[in-house]
This record gives structure tokens, C-alpha cells and sequence, in this order.
């Protein structure tokens, strides 16, 4: 063979060579990003789910908000109580 057609064949199994591993490449790349991909939309998903959740306890908690308020009464409501008992000997 020509020396020419040598060097022509040696150039396009390079190219095919080099386009086998750019699409290896690509192929390993798109397998391990996808599952990422996948897991991230369950993550958002469930994250929905779990903040109307939060939601829901911030609004059923509110209330204890007002617990000091309550214990300040009672413990007046407390301390009335002892003084009208002391005036009665008790």
C-alpha cells in the first residue's frame, strides 16, 4: 500500500476512536446524572409535603404562644386565693 493511504486510514480510526469515547463519555455522565436528577425531584416533591406539614404544627402550636400570659394569671389568680384564705384562718 501507498504510504498516503496509510496515513488516511490511520486519521479516520482515529476519529472513530475519539468519537467512540466522546460518546462513552457522554453516556457515562448522562447514567450518573440522571439518577441525581430523579432524586432531586423526589426530594422536592416530599419537601412540599413536609413544609405544608410544618405549616400545620406552627398553626396548632400558636396557642402555647399565650402560655406565659395564662400562668401569670394563675399565679395571680393563686396569690389572691392564699391572701382571701389567710384572712380567713386557713
Amino acid at each position: 500500500m501507498e504510504p498516503h493511504v496509510l496515513a488516511a486510514g490511520a486519521s479516520s480510526t482515529g476519529w472513530v476512536v475519539g468519537w467512540v469515547i466522546g460518546i462513552v463519555l457522554v453516556a457515562a455522565v448522562v447514567a450518573l446524572v440522571v439518577p441525581i436528577l430523579l432524586l432531586a425531584r423526589s426530594i422536592g416533591n416530599e419537601a412540599s409535603k413536609i413544609n405544608y406539614e410544618l405549616e400545620k404544627a406552627v398553626h396548632n402550636t400558636a396557642p402555647l404562644g399565650a402560655l406565659r400570659t395564662t400562668i401569670e394569671y394563675a399565679t395571680t389568680i393563686i396569690g389572691g386565693l392564699q391572701r382571701g384564705r389567710a384572712r380567713l384562718g386557713g
